[in-house]
């Protein structure tokens, strides 16, 4: 019995922290992040301040906890990715994976784009690249000639950009996210197959396609 108290006890208290950083990242992005205060968030919040102290005891606190709880996902997604075999399909699943991940952080990556002065002062920004570096490792081949390698970048890319352009864009959030994943997945697996298709001749990559279009045509 106490074991489920404690339980609930430890489950509102997450409760909180998951609102305190929901609460300060609406606020960062109506304000600004240097014109937030803690006491405005603690106001939106409805509590005291001495409250939000138990959890948080500035805001620089809030902002790197919400990168850490981007980034332990990220971390696990890296390792597994590395252990695996260097196949299509386990680049694919990687994308699939970081989608997920990314689905839930769409506020943070519009943040991100917006106060990119405080993301570096933070030093979080730099964290997050090397995250991306690991991910690019992943998903290209060893080796990959620079236009493979730019298909790879523009994935990830992809899925960044989805996540702030795309919300003026009318649709399903579910479709829109979708939709993203396929673009990057298309890339990937384009560039995974670029070295293969160059001795393959054409009609597959490269000039060759455009080449193949009027033989088409006149037959």
């Amino acid at each position: 019995m106490g074991g489920t108290m404690d339980g609930t006890k430890r489950q509102r208290r997450g409760d909180t922290r998951q609102r305190i950083q929901d609460v300060a990242l609406e606020l960062f992005s109506e304000h600004g992040y240097e014109k937030t205060s803690l006491r405005e968030i603690a106001e939106r919040l409805d509590v005291t301040k001495a409250a939000l102290y138990y959890h948080f005891k500035t805001k620089e606190e809030i902002l790197i906890s919400l990168f850490e709880d981007l980034t332990r996902p990220l971390d696990e997604l890296i390792e597994w990715g590395t252990e695996q075999p260097h196949t299509l399909e386990t680049k694919q699943e990687v994308l699939r994976r970081y989608s997920d991940a990314l689905g839930g952080a769409s506020p943070l990556f519009r943040f991100m784009q917006e106060n990119q002065a405080t993301v570096r002062e933070l030093s979080v920004g730099e964290t997050f690249k090397d995250r991306m570096m690991s991910m690019l490792e992943i998903i290209k081949e060893p080796g990959a000639p620079l236009t493979e390698q730019v298909r790879c970048i523009s994935a990830l890319f992809t899925m960044h950009a989805g996540m702030f352009v795309l919300k003026d864009v009318e649709g399903d959030p579910e479709d829109k996210r979708k939709a993203v994943l396929e673009v990057a997945i298309d890339l990937v697996t384009q560039a995974h197959g670029g070295s293969s298709a160059e001795h393959a001749g054409p009609g597959q990559d490269g000039p060759g396609t455009a080449e193949a279009e009027p033989r088409d045509a006149a037959s």
